[in-house]
């Protein structure tokens, strides 16, 4: 019975952030600023890092909690890099 709880709490997972990835990808073709683009690719490498976790959840696979994490460093270095290009036009001082 806990097993089966635990199996279609993953799928709706899953499938809530399937639907969070859809409007962050919205929100990557649609925003009106450039802001709102930076935003939504944040949003979208959270949601793609979570989307790993609950794939290694269900599979007990340890490939997908290592993926998840160089896909949370890469993600974190690029907001750095793109705000700074934001705020002063270059990324190397």
């Amino acid at each position: 019975m806990i097993e089966l709880a635990i199996i279609w709490s993953v799928l709706l997972a899953q499938s809530m952030l399937a639907l969070a990835m859809a409007f962050a990808l919205y929100r990557i073709a649609r925003g009106p600023r450039a802001q709102d683009r930076i935003l939504g690719l944040d949003t979208l490498y959270v949601n793609a890092m979570l989307l790993l976790l609950s794939f290694g959840i269900r599979t007990a696979n340890t490939v997908y909690f290592e993926t998840a994490l160089i896909i949370a460093v890469i993600g974190f270095a690029s907001s750095i890099a793109l705000a700074k290009f934001l705020m002063r036009g270059e990324v190397i001082e």
